[in-house]
């Protein structure tokens, strides 16, 4: 997966952030995904496990220097992935990739809506809860560090 980070405006703004100029890109490999109701493994070799709902484009097919206003037209649908990261590990080198490639750490799923069900991905509420507490609330129109705008 080729995942974008600091991507949701209001949760940079919060921090105190300044908006990235460029997306923030980092990768989580095959060996990450598990099913939406599997139990997320925890190693540990952390104390920092950390967990952020994300809103996942499934690329349908090969595209190179795509125009802004063709990029959804690549675009086979779209689902839910839980990006769990070991913190402390992330933080240890300026690349986020051994902090976020541990196993087990992209719950994805269960559903892919198609592009032609969901025709504009903006405007969509995206909530993560633990054992039924509101933990995250936020919005697609808040994606912010996107190479296209959607």
């Amino acid at each position: 997966m080729i995942c974008v980070g600091h991507n949701f405006r209001e949760h940079i703004l919060e921090m105190k952030r300044e908006l990235p100029p460029y997306p923030v890109i980092f990768a989580k490999f095959a060996n990450t995904i598990i099913g939406p109701e599997e139990d997320i493994p925890f190693f540990p070799i952390s104390e920092q496990l950390d967990y952020e709902g994300e809103f996942a484009f499934v690329i349908g097919k090969r595209a190179r220097n795509i125009s802004q206003t063709d990029a959804l037209d690549y675009v086979a649908g779209y689902t839910i992935v839980n990006d769990i990261t070991y913190r402390d590990i992330q933080r240890r080198t300026l690349q986020w990739l051994q902090g976020k490639t541990v196993e087990g750490s992209a719950p994805m799923g269960p559903w892919l809506v198609t592009s032609d069900e969901l025709t504009n991905p903006s405007g969509l509420e995206l909530v993560v809860t633990v054992n039924g507490e509101e933990r995250q609330r936020s919005n697609t129109a808040n994606l912010s560090s996107f190479p296209f705008n959607i």
